[in-house]
C-alpha cells in the first residue's frame, strides 16, 4: 500500500524528543532525553568505501559528544540508512528518497548527514523541505540543490533545508579547468562524464571555463556505468588526440574508465573532481591505472593538517582506517548539527526541526576546517578547491590513500 506523508507528518513542528528509561546505576528509572540525526550515504556498491568514512566521521562526533553526556542533556542516536542498492551497483535516488521518507516520519529525528552524492540529494531535498528538515552534506556538489533559481523544485517551502560544509561544482568544475590551463599547460581536451547528476553538472562547469578561457574542447560524451567497456570513445578520443580528457562522475564508470584509459591512451594528461578522489577509485582501479591521474576535493585539504591530528588519531583507533578528507567534513557536518542543539536548547526554544533548521542556518561553527557559516542558500562560504595527483608508493600500502596521492595544492579560483 502506498503510504501518504501528510504535511503533518512532515512537519517539524510536531517532533517531540523521546524521553527513555533508563537505570541510573543503582537499579532506579531515571529520564533520559534522546534526539536523533540521520546519516545517509551508499553503503552499498562502488563508493562504499568512501561512504563507510563519511559515515565514520559523523558517527564519531556524535560518540564524543555522548561520550561526555550528550549536548544539553540530550542523548544523541544516529539513524543511518544506506542510499546504494545492488540493483544500481552504486548511489541510487530512488532509494534515497524512501530513506529520507524513513527520516521525516519519525519525529525524533531533528536533522541529517549527507548524502554523498548530488543525485540523492536532488531526490531528498523536496522532501525535507515538506519537513522543514535541514541536512548537511559533506560531499554532495551539485550547485542546482541551493540554487535559488531552482528553489520551486528543491525547496518548495521555501527556507534553505540543503547545507553543505564542501564547496558547490561551480567552483570545482571552473577551478579545475584553470588548473590545467595554468599549471598543466592543456590547449585542448576532451570531456565525459558518467550521466548522473553530480558528473554532469560538473563536467558542463568544467567544459564551459575551459572554453571561457581558451581551452579547446574536442568533444563532450556520456558513459553509462553500467556498460562494460568504453573503448570505443576513448579510441575516438585517442584519433582526435587531445591533451588531456577530464572526467566528471564517480567510481561505477572511473574504474571502468582508468583501467581502458591506461591501455588506449596511457600517455595522455587525465582527470577529475572528487568522485574519484578517494579509496573507491584507488582500490576498484588500483596501479598502473590510476598512476597520474588528477583529481580535487570541494574543500580545503585537511588529513595532513596539524588542527586535525587529533581526529585522525581518534579516528583510526575507533574505526581501524585512515580518513578522508570528507571524513573530516563529515565530521564537521555533525559538529554543526551538534552545536544548533545545544543552541536550541539554551534559547529555551521547543527542541524540533524548525528550531534545529533556523540555528544551522545562522550558525557560525569553529570546525577541523575553520569556521563554517552558510548563506541563505545552504552553501558554504569559502570555495577552496584542492588538486591531487595519484602516484604509486611502493613503499605503502596500495589502499593507502594518504600514501598513494600527492596533495598539489588550491586550485586557481574562479571570481
Amino acid at each position: 500500500m502506498h503510504r501518504k506523508y501528510t504535511r503533518r507528518a512532515f512537519n517539524a513542528g510536531v517532533a517531540s524528543i523521546a524521553v527513555i528509561a533508563a537505570t541510573d546505576g543503582t537499579g532506579a528509572l531515571a529520564q533520559e532525553k534522546v534526539v536523533k540525526i540521520g546519516i545517509t550515504v551508499p553503503l552499498t556498491g562502488a563508493d562504499a568505501e568512501d561512504a563507510t568514512r563519511i559515515k565514520d566521521g559523523a558517527t564519531l562526533a556524535f560518540d564524543e559528544a555522548n561520550a561526555k553526556g550528550g549536548v544539553a542533556g540530550y542523548k544523541i542516536v544516529p539513524v543511518v540508512y544506506d542510499n546504494g542498492t545492488a540493483t544500481a551497483g552504486q548511489y541510487d535516488p530512488a532509494q534515497a528518497a524512501t530513506n529520507t521518507k524513513k527520516l521525516v516520519a519519525d519525529p525524533q529525528v531533528i536533522a541529517n548527514v549527507g548524502p554523498e552524492m548530488s543525485g540523492d540529494g536532488k531526490a531528498m531535498s523536496p522532501i525535507l523541505s515538506e519537513a522543514d528538515m535541514a541536512t548537511i552534506t559533506p560531499a554532495s556538489t551539485n550547485p542546482d540543490i541551493t540554487n535559488p533559481a531552482m528553489a520551486h523544485q528543491f525547496r518548495p517551502k521555501g527556507k534553505a533545508v540543503y547545507f553543505r560544509t564542501v564547496t558547490t561544482d561551480a567552483f570545482q568544475g571552473p577551478n579545475m579547468a584553470n588548473f590545467y590551463k595554468e599549471r598543466l599547460h592543456v590547449k585542448s581536451v576532451y570531456v565525459l562524464d558518467d550521466s548522473g547528476a553530480y558528473g554532469v553538472g560538473l563536467a558542463n562547469a568544467f567544459e564551459a571555463q575551459a572554453k571561457k578561457i581558451g581551452i579547446k574542447v574536442l568533444g563532450h560524451d556520456q558513459l553509462d556505468p553500467r556498460e562494460a567497456d568504453y573503448t570505443t570513445v576513448l579510441t575516438k578520443i585517442k584519433s582526435l588526440n587531445p591533451d588531456a580528457i577530464y572526467y566528471g562522475g564517480v567510481a561505477q564508470a572511473g574504474v571502468k574508465l582508468a583501467k581502458q584509459a591506461y591501455e588506449t591512451v596511457p600517455k595522455m594528461i587525465k582527470g577529475g573532481g572528487d568522485g574519484i578522489q578517494g579509496g573507491s577509485f584507488l582500490k576498484g582501479g588500483g596501479f598502473p591505472a590510476v598512476e597520474g591521474w588528477y583529481c580535487t576535493i570541494a574543500g580545503p585539504h585537511l588529513t595532513e593538517s596539524p588542527a586535525a591530528a587529533q581526529f585522525m588519531r581518534d579516528y583510526h583507533a575507533k574505526f581501524n582506517d585512515v580518513p578522508s578528507d570528507y571524513s573530516i567534513t563529515a565530521y564537521d557536518a555533525a559538529k554543526v548539527i551538534l552545536a544548533a542543539v545545544e543552541a536550541v536548547a539554551k534559547s529555551g526554544k521547543p527542541m524540533n526541526r524548525s528550531t534545529i533548521r533556523d540555528a544551522i542556518q545562522s550558525s557560525h561553527v569553529k570546525t577541523l576546517q575553520g569556521e563554517v557559516a552558510f548563506d541563505k542558500n545552504g552553501d558554504i562560504l569559502d570555495r577552496t578547491v584542492s588538486v591531487f595527483q595519484y602516484h604509486q608508493n611502493p613503499n605503502a600500502p596500495a589502499d593507502d590513500l594518504a600514501k598513494q596521492q600527492k596533495y598539489l595544492g588550491a586550485a586557481p579560483q574562479t571570481a
